[in-house]
């Protein structure tokens, strides 16, 4: 069995300790990168993406290039879509990412959206 990385072992974690929790209600994954960050919420027992949100949406701007603000802009928006689809319960997935900064910032809107977690 090959080594994983920090990063591989907390998503692992993450994962695992979220199946535990599920109880049918879909999953709001966050991806982020050096530049952008992704948001998706997810029904795992169809494996269909029901709503999503990044900063490559053409409309989403950052004050100042602030990243944290558009991370908030893109809870907001993933909130939206979500509701639109007719979700208001969900389970944050995390990922390997720290819940700090952007992830905490893009959580913390989505809940002020309406989504509970």
């Amino acid at each position: 069995m090959a080594k994983l990385s920090l990063f591989a072992r907390r998503r692992q974690r993450v994962r695992s300790k979220l199946r535990a929790q599920v109880a049918g209600r879909p999953r709001l994954s966050v991806h982020r990168t050096g530049r952008h960050i992704y948001a998706q919420v997810i029904d795992d027992s169809k494996g269909a993406t029901l709503a999503s949100a990044s900063t490559l949406d053409k409309d989403v701007k950052a004050k100042n290039g602030s990243t944290t603000e558009a991370a908030a802009d893109v809870g907001k928006r993933v909130a939206e879509a979500a509701k639109k689809a007719g979700i208001s319960s969900v389970v944050f997935d995390r990922g390997g990412f720290l819940f700090h900064g952007r992830v905490k910032a893009l959580a913390d809107a989505a809940r002020e959206g309406g989504l509970e977690f």
